[in-house]
């Protein structure tokens, strides 16, 4: 294994893509000192503040940091990309296609795989309700009569937030550098000036502490583990957000910046808890010098925001991979800037999250209630994470099978040690994201089996292209002028609307231009790569365009783009598509009741006129119905 180097004077734009980082990647375990150690004395387990156990959760806090954000994932995990980007999605990509394994192992990692993608969904509605809690409550420290507006003044925050995402982020991103540039500054600063009043509390660096707290408590130190985990969480984010900043800025930003002034706060804290153990009711806000309180509030509500807006764009990101990769129906996509990659909002998506946010905030009312749900959620993705990208840096990268087998069990153990502690909370609220990740696995995993399925049927009644062009040339039918564009997915057969185009009107356009659209197992295509054009005869051209699952197709501009290489004029053709209606057959491939959500959700799906950008007045739908 490579050993990571960080540069002492980091070039320009490095700098750049470091700020940047700095001001998104890491909103959210940036803002986790709000609750980690305060839920860490909480919850079933009610933990006395004494020095021992105020040095052993420390203990743990720290080595959590240093294993699973340091060394999993910023210098093991982030090394499983593909072409520079990271996430659950990229890794299915990656085992889907590449991994040298067995067709019932793949499929069973791809299941996993959706697991992982399906919590994350739930991560994405947690994240901004506890962050933005956790952030207000602060004004009962400030004020204890104003706890009363804790939950109303959260609830206007959010929903502002996602009522901002159709304007997109990418005018913000100087705003969130500055906000969380300061944010860490500061969160550093009262850290440090709580440490110089009790510097023994730098002891618990010591891993004796945190062995010696595990033994001492035996199996009720479990509930502990659980909260631990939430000083860790941001770690799948982080790793999902490396193809926007790259891995070593990433790495850079972490190491230089983010780690020591996390760490700097959960010392100074517990400093404050040794010298006042009646802090534990909100340490984080009590270690800022009154003067400073107000401001502390706002600069932290606002940092929760970032942290929230982090969640949100990667459940975009998310939501328009698994569009790409045939896991999600077709949903409405925007792009809010044409300069920066990734950059998108789906109305669906959005919606759907604000109003599961909302009724997360009004039903559990503060982040300490919320703590269980959100654990169950982080630990979860973490598992599945540690378990897709060691099989492939081992199956596709020929790691070393003793250091990959070390590293995985390690791993493993780790992940599954904070998955028990979260299993102990499942009654408390963490049933919540299991529900959550239920309900989007049912979604994504029927979406794909129905969408196999139509496939196989489509496949069944095509006809070959050769034997169809046979045919019209003995036997040729009327030729209008204009040219004619039929999308498909067969790469081999006749689209079925060419078919019953020719059958109901007995014409054939002068230029017919069979089109396949692929998404590729990579983020993004290079443009001399994008589009292979191959005459067939008798007026038929064949035209395959490639995309990867991070972009847009846009039909009309490939169109244009390859006008060079045959005569077309875009304002004199039309676009002939198939519209399916599908019902259940006499005897159904797939359960009926995953049938008939199938149906729903194709009945739903978004037009693959605006999906391909198409212009609507130059489209013609064809009624095809198949029986699955």
């Amino acid at each position: 294994m490579n050993s990571v180097t960080l540069a002492p004077y980091p070039s320009h734009a490095q700098k750049s893509l470091i700020l940047g980082a700095l001001g998104i990647v890491f909103g959210n375990i940036g803002t986790s000192p709000l609750y980690a150690l305060k839920q860490c004395f909480a919850g079933v387990f009610v933990l006395e503040p004494t020095p021992e156990n105020i040095l052993g959760v420390l203990s743990l806090i720290f080595w959590a940091l240093l294993i699973v954000i340091s060394l999993k994932y910023a210098i093991v995990i982030m090394r499983a990309h593909n072409k520079g980007e990271g996430g659950v999605m990229a890794l299915i990509t990656l085992i889907q296609q590449k991994a040298e394994i067995g067709p019932r192992l793949r499929r069973l990692l791809i299941g996993v795989g959706l697991v992982g993608a399906s919590l994350f969904y739930g991560d994405g509605m947690i994240t901004p309700a506890i962050s933005v809690l956790s952030a207000v409550e602060g004004l009962e420290v400030l004020q204890p009569e104003l706890r009363s507006y804790i939950v109303p003044l959260s609830l206007a925050i959010l929903i502002g937030l996602f009522a901002f995402q159709r304007k997109g982020t990418a005018g913000g991103g100087a705003l969130f550098r500055l906000v969380m540039g300061v944010w860490f500054f500061a969160i550093g600063a009262f850290g440090t000036l709580s440490l110089l009043k009790a510097p023994e509390v730098l002891a618990a660096a010591n891993p004796a502490h945190a062995i010696y707290f595990l033994s001492a408590h035996g199996w009720p130190s479990v509930y502990v583990l659980g909260a631990v985990v939430l000083a860790v969480t941001g770690g799948e984010v982080l790793y999902a957000d490396m193809g926007h900043f790259g891995r070593e800025s990433i790495r850079k930003t972490w190491f230089l910046f983010v780690l020591p002034a996390l760490m700097l706060n959960y010392f100074g804290q517990g400093a404050l808890l040794i010298q006042n153990p009646s802090a534990i009711q909100n340490p984080f806000y009590l270690l800022v010098p009154e003067g400073m309180l107000a401001f502390m509030i706002v600069i932290a509500t606002i940092a929760t925001i970032v942290a929230s807006q982090a969640i949100i764009s990667a459940t975009f990101a998310l939501t328009s991979q698994a569009i790409q990769l045939g896991f999600c129906p077709r949903l409405g996509t925007h792009y809010t800037s044409e300069e920066e990659n990734g950059q998108i909002y789906i109305p669906w998506t959005n919606w759907a999250l604000m109003v599961a946010t909302v009724i997360l905030v009004l039903g559990f009312q503060s982040s300490s209630n919320l703590a269980a749900a959100y654990g169950v959620a982080v630990t979860g993705i973490m598992a599945v994470d540690t378990i897709l990208a060691l099989v492939v840096v081992y199956s596709l990268w020929k790691w070393n099978p003793i250091v990959s087998g070390l590293a995985a069990v390690g791993f493993i153990t780790v992940d599954s040690v904070f998955l028990i502690g979260n299993a102990t909370k499942i009654f408390e609220g963490g049933w919540l994201s299991l529900v959550i990740g239920l309900i989007a696995f049912t979604f994504l995993s029927t979406w794909k089996r129905g969408r196999d399925l139509l496939r196989e049927n489509l496949r069944e009644g095509s006809v070959d292209v050769d034997h169809f062009l046979a045919e019209i040339t003995s036997n040729p039918p009327l030729r209008v002028a204009g040219t004619a564009v039929f999308m498909t997915s067969s790469r081999d057969d006749i689209p079925p609307a060419l078919l019953h185009n020719l059958k109901h009107n007995k014409v054939l356009h002068e230029t017919v231009v069979l089109m396949t659209v692929t998404t590729e197992n990579t983020p993004r295509v290079a443009p001399e790569k994008r589009r292979e054009i191959r005459r067939l005869g008798a007026g038929f051209f064949r035209i395959n365009l490639h995309y990867g699952f991070m972009e847009a197709p846009n039909i009309p501009r490939a169109l244009k783009s390859a006008s060079r290489e045959f005569d077309i004029d875009i304002s004199d053709t039309t676009f002939f598509l198939s519209r399916e209606t599908i019902i259940p057959g006499p005897t159904p491939k797939m359960p009926l009741w995953q049938l008939r959500l199938f149906i729903g959700m194709f009945r739903n799906t978004r037009s693959t006129i605006g999906f391909f950008r198409i212009p609507p007045d130059r489209v013609v739908e064809l009624g095809v119905q198949r029986m699955l």
